[in-house]
């Protein structure tokens, strides 16, 4: 099986050390490896005794194999002792977390006092780094059914835009069952772009699976501090709600929990970016659709030895439908402060509401290509949302106008402050004092 594939995994066994081997017959069967090394060693001057210690072998059974002529079946090899069996029950369990590199072992190490080289301790996790391998090749593979899982992640990418070097967020959504990916340019990693990402995949399977597995970002989980248990993000957790599918997380340190998600970013990687030129992120963009559709979506897959596109037809039926679903963005309501000029903001563009909500708090929310605006649950505005940039739209209902053209309607001292503040103190009939006179008679 490829490593690219997620598994379900159990962390490997280390070696242990084989008793010392006694007896005349035991010496027969060591390997071709350990005779040549005991001849060797012989060569180089090493003692009967030195080479039983090192190799931790009986002295008779050097000796016997060094009569040898030919060497005999072989026998599994005998780990001699290091400078590192006092940090051994650390190790097995940190050279896992760091994946098998001894570079990072080897600094920590010495930070902890450890005297040896680093060529000791690269061979201390070598044979552990054959067993990982040896290991993921008995591995089973998690398939999924379709439209039962998608995996999500992120990648970054380094390219050249003209003369110049650029880093690019690349979006990842594959599809369990299908194996066929959704590939796209990212300007960051986001919420805002993390979930419009989403939506624009669900457009291009006309569908979303009911489960949803991811690594652990902060827009997605947000761990616990001081003891705390970690919780979803608030607004993920909504979305995935709107959407109606499950998020799932991959385990601590397990990279091959999301491995099909996993290759599709390396799949970019080695097959899209190498030997391509880019001119900007848009011409990145355009080059990354075509080859989505003309090579990633028809290729024949290494694991279903199917292509995508092709497994996808029988996957598509079970993805959840999109149909009559409006975007998150549209259904979920933001809080806005009314403006002195009686305009609130959204998405760069300016609407009125009533006079009378100046500083005062209102929600907005799109329903349908409207800007609906509530004041406490009542809605008290509704506009056509404005399709450029910067604009503003004013009803005149809503401006102080309309109260001043009917002064005698009963308003609040909030609003006739706000009159006086535009237009100035109402005008006051002046009467000769004769007539309070008539009056008073």
């Amino acid at each position: 099986m490829s490593c690219s594939e997620d598994v379900l995994m159990s962390n490997p066994v280390l070696p242990t050390i084989d008793p010392p081997i006694t007896g005349g017959s035991e010496a027969e069967m060591l390997g071709k490896d350990r005779w040549e090394q005991i001849r060797a060693l012989h060569e180089d001057g090493i003692t009967v005794s030195g080479i039983g210690k090192r190799l931790n072998l009986d002295r008779k059974t050097v000796r016997r194999c060094l009569s040898m002529i030919e060497w005999q079946p072989y026998r599994r090899e005998v780990k001699p002792e290091t400078l590192l069996d006092a940090w051994r029950p650390w190790l097995e369990t940190r050279v896992i977390e760091v994946g098998y590199s001894a570079q990072i072992l080897f600094q920590e190490l010495r930070a902890k006092g450890f005297a040896g080289s680093y060529e000791t301790v690269k061979r201390f996790v070598a044979p552990l780094r054959i067993l990982a391998d040896q290991a993921a090749l008995c591995q089973t593979r998690f398939e999924t059914a379709p439209g039962e899982q998608a995996q999500v992640d992120y990648g970054q990418i380094q390219v050249q835009f003209r003369s110049q070097p650029a880093k690019v967020h690349l979006f990842v959504m594959t599809l369990g069952y299908s194996r066929r990916g959704f590939y796209s340019d990212s300007g960051n990693e986001q919420m805002g772009t993390f979930l419009e990402a989403h939506e624009r995949a669900f457009a291009h399977f006309g569908g979303l699976c009911r489960t949803m597995l991811y690594d652990r970002p902060r827009i997605v989980w947000e761990t616990g501090r001081e003891g705390k248990p970690g919780h979803w993000n608030p607004t993920f957790w909504r979305f995935s709600e709107h959407w109606g599918f499950e998020p799932r997380l991959c385990a601590a340190y397990r990279a091959q929990t999301k491995g099909k998600v996993e290759s599709g970013v390396r799949y970019v990687k080695c097959n899209f970016v190498p030997g391509r030129s880019f001119v900007d992120i848009v011409d990145f963009g355009e080059q990354l659709q075509q080859w989505q559709s003309g090579i990633a979506d028809t290729r024949i897959h290494g694991t279903v030895h199917q292509r995508p596109i092709e497994r996808f037809a029988t996957e598509q039926p079970a993805l959840i439908s999109i149909q009559g679903h409006r975007p998150f963005g549209e259904c979920l309501a933001v809080s806005r402060i009314v403006a002195d000029d009686y305009l609130v903001s959204y998405d760069t563009n300016r609407y009125s509401v009533p006079f009378h909500l100046i500083s005062k708090p209102v929600t907005v929310q799109t329903d349908a290509g409207e800007l609906v605006i509530r004041h406490q649950d009542r809605e008290v505005a509704r506009h056509p949302v404005l399709a450029g940039k910067h604009q503003m739209r004013i009803l005149p209902e809503h401006g102080p106008g309309a109260l001043a053209r009917n002064r005698r309607q009963r308003i609040t001292q909030p609003e006739a402050r706000l009159l006086n503040r535009w237009f100035g103190p109402p005008e006051v009939e002046v009467r000769d004092l004769a007539t309070y006179e008539q009056v008073s008679v």
